[in-house]
């Protein structure tokens, strides 16, 4: 059988960690060589030069590399809702601010949000929420190729303000005395934050292979869910570099895990078209034929 060669990021809630620190793959047949990547991007990128198969990714890269040209499909979802903005004690929260946008992003004037790479789902979500406040000619955004390095820039006092994965949020309360002032399900509800991609050429020539995969992704995203103190001890043993009770802290900022495909999944995701046409990342009206492939996911009822 073909190795299978599946991009991942860092992000520790996704079902990478588990399925790498599990022998279920091994059981089914699934032989796997996984690729680290500092964001969605580099993914597509990587994709683009035939060295992927299949990739952990936020749909908004997906969706540029598709209008692109790049022939992949995403055949399974994983979580919703995993940008969040962090700050530093000197400044308000989204609700102290009584929910209203614009005062709220006032007290950033003059000042940098710091985010993963150009194209990932985290800087889609913030310019956009920056330009509909009218506010992207007082406020940066900068973006950084590997994400991991934004609570370094947050200690050594280069950036106050960033957006990003909860694992940011966790290790930036942690080490940095940052606070969540936006959490996940205020910035953009249902958003995918990420999802299963593969390529076009897998989904026609191996689909019981990826159909085993999903099957596995979804019961490691049960096993997120329903014993999540065992899920983080396996991912912290995994990692080694972090602790149990910082992966069971991440998990809790925004417990949404699963591989299946809802409508408001799907209706999050194609409200991205619009907005990634305006910030000028994609130039044709994209459709739910274009980005997804719902074929395993009905076969496996999620």
């Amino acid at each position: 059988m073909k190795k299978l060669r599946i991009g991942h990021l860092s992000t520790m809630y996704h079902t990478s960690f588990i399925l790498m620190g599990m022998d279920w793959l091994e059981k089914a047949g699934i032989e796997t060589e996984w690729k680290l990547f500092g964001g969605g991007p580099a993914i597509v990128r990587a994709f683009e030069d035939h060295e992927l198969d299949i990739g952990y990714i936020g749909l908004p890269p997906a969706m540029i590399g598709i209008d692109h040209g790049l022939q992949i499909k995403c055949i399974a979802g994983g979580h919703v809702e995993g940008t969040v903005m962090i700050a530093t004690p000197e400044f308000l929260t989204l609700e102290e601010c009584r929910n209203d946008r614009t005062l709220f992003l006032n007290q950033f004037k003059g000042t940098t949000i710091a985010c993963p790479p150009a194209g990932s789902i985290h800087d889609v979500i913030i310019r956009n929420y920056v330009k509909e406040a009218g506010l992207e000619n007082d406020i940066d955004v900068l973006n950084y190729e590997w994400a991991d390095m934004i609570p370094e820039a947050i200690a050594d006092g280069e950036i106050k303000v960033a957006v990003g994965t909860p694992s940011l949020a966790i290790v930036a309360k942690r080490y940095c005395d940052a606070n969540i002032v936006i959490p996940p399900e205020r910035l953009w509800p249902d958003n995918p934050s990420y999802g299963i991609v593969a390529t076009c050429d897998m989904i026609e020539n191996l689909p019981e292979t990826l159909l085993k995969l999903i099957e596995l992704h979804e019961k490691a995203s049960l096993f997120i869910r329903k014993d999540t103190e065992e899920a983080s001890k396996l991912v912290a043993e995994t990692i080694e570099i972090i602790d149990a009770d910082f992966v069971n802290d991440m998990y809790k900022v925004s417990p949404k895990y699963s591989a299946g495909i809802s409508e408001d999944y799907i209706g999050s995701t194609m409200r991205f078209v619009d907005v990634l046409n305006e910030l000028g990342y994609i130039s044709k009206k994209l459709e739910q034929k274009d980005i997804f492939d719902l074929r395993f996911v009905e076969e496996l009822r999620l």
